[in-house]
């Protein structure tokens, strides 16, 4: 046998091992835990990241939930995307960012406002992933 025969034999070994040991723990899994993302960070690519993770699960014919917290009444790709989509609900707060409002009365009541369509998603079971974008 050559060396890379050889090399690929015990190559071959150890992932069979591996998908043994995956199969295992997959199988293992049988509590629906849920699951919590939370990106946080300076700059862009949050909501990228988060709208990707909802094309999946439409994907998957997932029922999905969208509530925009600070976005304004601009062309929103994502928005646009999604708003017309059945395994889509979509909430958008349309009063734009704060230092641009300057009435934290205002901010504070369209917030609240906004809010309550999130914990509505949020207790409803028959929703499988919510977006809260732009949250903080």
């Amino acid at each position: 046998m050559s060396n890379g025969e050889e090399r690929n034999t015990r190559h071959k070994k150890a992932m069979q091992r591996k998908k043994e040991h995956v199969d295992k723990r997959i199988a293992e899994a049988t509590k629906d835990k849920g699951l919590l993302v939370v990106l946080t960070g300076n700059g862009k690519g949050k909501s990228s990241s988060a709208f990707g993770m909802l094309a999946r699960s439409v994907g998957h014919g997932l029922r999905c939930g969208v509530v925009q917290f600070i976005k304004g009444l601009w062309d929103c790709g994502e928005q646009k995307l999604f708003e017309d989509n059945p395994f889509v609900e979509f909430h958008v707060m349309k009063t734009g960012f704060t230092w641009e409002t300057q009435d934290r009365e205002k901010d504070i009541a369209a917030a609240e406002k906004t809010w309550e369509n999130a914990a509505a998603l949020l207790v409803n079971e028959e929703i499988n992933v919510v977006i809260l974008d732009e949250l903080t």
